[in-house]
């Protein structure tokens, strides 16, 4: 540095340890002490620094109490092997991956590291209560249903709003319970007798008309003609299903009034 200081004025520019007896390394124009310069050239690389040492991390870390280490200055605390960054800490001891697995001790399917309290099982995996969490908002479940797809799980609010079903009557997400009937999805309180509006379960007898469920009630009511078309509609349908027409003779069927119009015509004449 080409100056002369006092031993107690000799200090790191960093952390003002005295450098008289430890030595120190010039740092862009600074004297630092090695720990001081080590941090400063890891943080300059993306690197950590061993909280032993004080020397750099050139290859993966072990993360013991939070804090990073060369792997190789801790034993196994079970069969006292030299430790690689695969190892688990348990209760404040470290173990080798082989004696840790030995333990029974559960691993969070996030962080990986072990769970010592409570333990979410979940989607085939374990997990810290804390970590298992709606993959779109990321706020953990806490007891609460979650919603499963492709490997992810969601709370119901987003795994409706990226993948819900819409109602075929109201036309809006579908939150709860479907209805799937008449290759269709359904509110609950949506799905009902198009003519009567009677609400209807799978469970209830109904027919298909106009896209539409009537109940068998208001079916029996209909004028005997108006059913034998229903039912020559339902043959030709499933013949074109079977035989479905070449594009040189396409078939077109036209009906002039909606049938469910129709239907409410014939109770409105007929109560």
């Amino acid at each position: 540095m080409n100056n002369s200081w006092h031993p107690d004025c000799f200090c790191c520019d960093i952390c003002q340890a005295v450098l008289a007896d430890v030595g120190f390394v010039k740092n862009a124009g600074r004297h630092l002490c090695r720990p001081c310069h080590n941090r400063e050239k890891a943080r300059g690389l993306g690197k950590y620094i061993c909280q032993k040492c004080h020397a750099i991390i050139e290859e993966q870390p072990l993360i013991f109490k939070n804090d990073p280490y060369h792997p190789d200055h801790f034993n196994c605390s079970n069969c006292g092997k030299e430790l690689t960054a695969d190892a688990r800490e348990l209760k404040g001891e470290l173990y080798c991956l082989p004696c840790h697995d030995k333990m029974g001790v559960p691993i969070c399917g996030a962080c990986r590291r072990p769970i010592e309290g409570r333990v979410v099982n979940a989607m085939g995996k374990q997990w810290h209560v804390e970590h298992f969490v709606c993959a779109k908002c990321e706020k953990p479940f806490l007891g609460h249903r979650h919603y499963e797809r492709k490997g992810l799980a969601y709370c119901e609010t987003h795994y409706n709003q990226l993948f819900g079903d819409v109602c075929y009557h109201c036309n809006r997400v579908i939150e709860g319970d479907v209805v799937s009937a008449l290759n269709k999805a359904w509110c609950v309180s949506c799905f009902s007798c198009s003519t009567c509006n009677t609400k209807l379960t799978l469970k209830d007898k109904f027919v298909e008309i106009d896209l539409r469920p009537v109940c068998k009630h208001c079916y029996e009511r209909l004028p005997e003609e108006l059913k034998r078309r229903l039912a020559r509609r339902e043959r030709e349908a499933k013949d074109r299903k079977k035989n479905p027409p070449s594009s040189s003779r396409q078939l077109n069927f036209h009906f002039p009034l909606p049938l469910t119009s129709t239907l409410k015509a014939c109770f409105t004449c007929n109560p």
